[in-house]
């Protein structure tokens, strides 16, 4: 398709004899011709910028839509601006189809300009690119549509026709390697047009559910200020420190520790989550890799689409597959890593399932209600309680390292987590219990 658009904007090219350049509607490059003249300022700062960098500047673009080129019908002229980066005068050549406007062709004008008669001509051929651009787009949605109705299909014969389809719009692609990305949540258009995603084969927006459950991950206030939760009372100075606490501080049985940054963050704690959110909606994107050990173009696809659907956006990538048999696996794969990277921000914001250890499990989980252990844990009211429980017990229960986290005493520590086994009925010197509360404090963040 790149070859046929090259050959079209020479075509135009060689009409005018002048270089044309050909952009989208959104002043993106897709095609330039050659420059071989021995005149240095036919490649001005505007054509070389859209060149080098794909892409024009606002205030250019400012300058350029304020002589209604989204409107004309015909070759428009525009004077050079300066002051907007402009400096040589231009034609702007409209590419419509069917009355919509596609894109753009860019001449340098210079008097006397060329004839109304090889304008027309020229007009004649962007014509032929707005066709072109116009059967991207209709196979763009298309492909979107088919790749919604896979990730959407329960497994058995719909889902097989619907990957037979896809298979189909795709072409010899289909066969080769690909990573599944989710991106949310997604707050842009529907489903953008796979060529405005670099290396995207498919992309379309499918609904999700983000994370919810009642957020454990409060900034810590300090010791003493969090009411009973926070400051050890009597009971805590005479009977010592919860048993859990104690075997930790000790060091016995207390596996190595995780690296400076604990789960329940401050960060994780901007990001917030509040009970029962509703349904959202995400991007799904099919992206081409040509090496399972290259997830770049991937990675790529999912800065940019963050930065269209703003900070609150995570995105995750599945493990790359060949073929597209398994493409509900993917998406399963994907959507999980994007909800681990929206509920723990020191996997995000770009999560990849091969590298979500735990929550790979956690993640495959029914979504039910709080086991009721830890149902009265997860309650308003014992937020820093429950925070203390999951730093507790992402520091292996090593006392010394969780009250350094969280900036505590050592003495409020031990009070918390006596708290913690009133309140849950759990032994913090199980390994059992252990392995509940932190799957259930876990699980509530997703």
């Amino acid at each position: 398709m790149k070859g046929d658009y090259q050959e079209l904007v020479d075509e135009i090219s060689a009409l005018l004899g002048t270089p044309a350049t050909l952009e989208n509607r959104d002043f993106g490059l897709i095609a330039f011709g050659a420059h071989d003249s021995d005149d240095d300022s036919a490649m001005d700062p505007v054509r070389t910028r859209s060149i080098l960098t794909r892409k024009s500047t606002p205030a250019v673009r400012a300058w350029f839509e304020g002589f209604g080129i989204t409107r004309a019908t015909g070759p428009v002229r525009i004077p050079a601006a300066p002051d907007a980066g402009v400096y040589r005068d231009r034609i702007c050549l409209p590419v419509r189809h069917r009355g919509v406007v596609l894109g753009y062709v860019w001449l340098l004008d210079a008097e006397p300009g060329p004839s109304h008669e090889r304008l027309t001509a020229a007009m004649e051929v962007a014509a032929r690119i707005g066709e072109l651009l116009a059967d991207e787009e209709r196979a763009g949605a298309d492909l979107s549509r088919e790749l919604r109705a896979v990730l959407t299909a329960e497994r058995g014969w719909q889902y097989d026709m619907a990957v037979a389809a896809l298979r189909t719009a795709l072409g010899p692609d289909a066969d080769g390697l690909h990573a599944l990305l989710c991106v949310a949540p997604w707050t842009g258009e529907d489903s953008p047009s796979p060529r405005a995603v670099p290396g995207a084969a498919a992309v379309c927006a499918l609904p999700w559910q983000g994370p919810g459950g009642r957020h454990t991950g409060a900034p810590d206030r300090g010791a003493g200020t969090t009411g009973g939760d926070a400051a050890p009372g009597p009971d805590a100075a005479r009977g010592g420190p919860a048993r859990g606490a104690r075997a930790g501080s000790a060091g016995t049985g207390s596996a190595r520790g995780t690296t400076t940054r604990q789960g329940p963050s401050a960060a994780s704690s901007d990001r917030g989550y509040a009970p029962g959110p509703g349904p959202q909606r995400a991007l799904a994107v099919l992206v081409r890799l040509r090496s399972g050990d290259n997830l770049s173009p991937a990675t790529t696809a999912a800065g940019r689409l963050r930065d269209t659907a703003g900070p609150a956006a995570v995105a995750g990538i599945a493990a790359p597959r060949r073929g597209l048999g398994e493409l509900d696996l993917c998406w399963r794969e994907a959507s999980a890593a994007a909800r681990t990277a929206h509920s723990q921000p020191r996997l995000g914001p770009l999560a990849h399932w091969s590298e979500l250890g735990a929550y790979r499990l956690l993640t495959a989980l029914p979504r039910t209600e709080p086991d009721p252990a830890v149902r009265a844990l997860l309650a308003p009211a014992h937020t820093e309680l429950a925070r203390t429980a999951e730093v507790f017990l992402d520091h292996a229960g090593q006392a010394g390292r969780t009250a350094a986290a969280l900036g505590i005493h050592r003495q409020t520590l031990y009070y918390r987590l006596s708290r913690v086994e009133q309140l849950t009925g759990l032994d913090l010197d199980s390994g059992e219990d252990r392995l509940l509360l932190h799957m259930a404090l876990k699980a509530a963040r997703l």
